[in-house]
């Protein structure tokens, strides 16, 4: 099983990419894996998705050794499939009301960039570097990067990094907006589980609602924007998860965001 999707009790999802002696590498039964796991996290509506990769690295990009053995319409037919499968994956995570968090250690490259770039809080270990690698094969991004990329650390640093493919250490990724945070590497689990469990105490609606309006704000005008934000405000005020929020503040006690259904 190349992709572990573990969903517990009180709603946190484990995503675990398990190909390790591959660097992670996504091969076709890689895709379709992740692309289970979303579809898994959204069946039973889950509260937070950690995602993770076994062994030294994150993830070091597409399976070049499988699309070697591949050539003409045969390798285009194939990748339309990996591809496919692993840009469905990307957006049912990103249609979960559930946030993502992505915990990245050692070579991350290629889609290993679009999967750590897709996270909402994305948390690398002191020894992460991140390389596209995509054009010094001579091929093309996927998996969101030249979409994500641009709108993370800016057209012209994405360019830098998607044309020259130069290998770029965890502190820059960091300087630049690339990573939330970088923790050392003997920490990483232990704050990914901080980080997912937090988050997954939360108000699951309201950070989905959040998730939206960070996305769109991206592509819209200001006051189309803000009507959209003014309604989004009145719809989470009036829900369940709203007024337990405000009731919690006033009562000076910390909210039960789990024990309330998130609706209007």
């Amino acid at each position: 099983m190349s992709v572990q999707v573990e969903i517990q009790d009180d709603g946190l999802a484990r995503v675990a990419l398990r190909r390790p002696e591959a660097g992670n590498a996504i091969d076709l039964a890689t895709a379709r894996g992740l692309l289970d796991a979303a579809h898994a996290c959204e069946r039973v509506a889950v509260r937070v998705v950690l995602l993770t990769g076994e062994g030294k690295s994150f993830c070091v990009g597409g399976d070049l050794r499988e699309f070697a053995q591949l050539s003409g319409e045969v390798l285009e037919k194939h990748l339309g499939a990996v591809t496919g499968a692993l840009h469905d994956a990307l957006r049912v995570f990103a249609a979960l009301d559930a946030p993502m968090v992505a915990a990245v250690q050692g070579a991350v490259a290629g889609a290993g960039i679009g999967l750590a770039a897709a996270a909402d809080v994305t948390l690398a270990a002191d020894n992460a570097t991140f390389t596209a690698a995509y054009t010094g094969i001579g091929y093309a991004p996927d998996a969101g990067v030249s979409w994500t990329l641009p709108r993370l650390i800016g057209p012209k640093r994405a360019l830098d990094l998607l044309l020259t493919n130069r290998r770029l250490p965890v502190a820059e990724a960091a300087s630049i907006g690339l990573v939330s945070r970088v923790v050392a590497a003997d920490q990483l689990t232990a704050e990914a589980v901080r980080t997912a469990e937090a988050l997954r105490d939360g108000p699951t609606a309201a950070f989905g609602v959040t998730r939206r309006l960070v996305a769109a704000g991206l592509t819209s005008g200001l006051g189309t924007h803000l009507d959209r934000e003014s309604r989004a405000l009145a719809a989470a005020a009036t829900s369940a998860v709203g007024r337990e929020g405000v009731a919690a503040f006033l009562g000076k006690r910390a909210p039960n965001f789990t024990g309330v259904t998130p609706n209007h």
